[in-house]
């Protein structure tokens, strides 16, 4: 593998997806982790989850883009609105599972908010890039 397969071109290799999804994921994260901290030193702590849901949806987006025009080789769905329905409703798991989660770290276990947030998405991160790439992106 050489390093411009990691960058360029279509490719069906699960490690290049894999590190294309970290990178995309990365992206994603910086918007929402950057959003939920500009959302909550703006607006306070008392609206934690409500930041942290607007802060998802638009990591969500990054993700979606990444996923169809880099990360994945080929579309599973030939109907784009079917795909992006079963995509935001990977999305919506994703985010019921960030939202609890968030709730166990931040506000159970006393967690800042930052730290937490991390250790929400390395675990929803495992849960996206399998349930993507076995529903929406397999290969046939």
């Amino acid at each position: 593998m050489r390093l411009a397969d990691l960058a360029q071109g279509k490719s069906a290799d699960m490690r290049i997806q894999i590190f294309r999804y970290l990178v995309s994921g990365g992206v994603a994260f910086l918007v929402d982790a950057g959003l939920l901290a500009l959302l909550t030193e703006c607006f306070g702590e008392r609206y934690l989850l409500l930041w942290t849901a607007i802060a998802f949806a638009a990591g969500l987006c990054i993700t979606y883009l990444f996923s169809i025009l880099w990360v994945f080789d080929h579309r599973s769905l030939s109907s784009r609105s079917a795909e992006v329905t079963i995509f935001v409703l990977i999305g919506v798991i994703g985010l019921a599972l960030t939202e609890g989660l968030m709730w166990l770290f931040a506000g159970k276990a006393g967690m800042h908010y930052l730290l937490a947030k991390i250790l929400t998405t390395v675990l929803v991160f495992v849960w996206n890039f399998a349930a993507k790439k076995t529903i929406l992106f397999r290969s046939k």
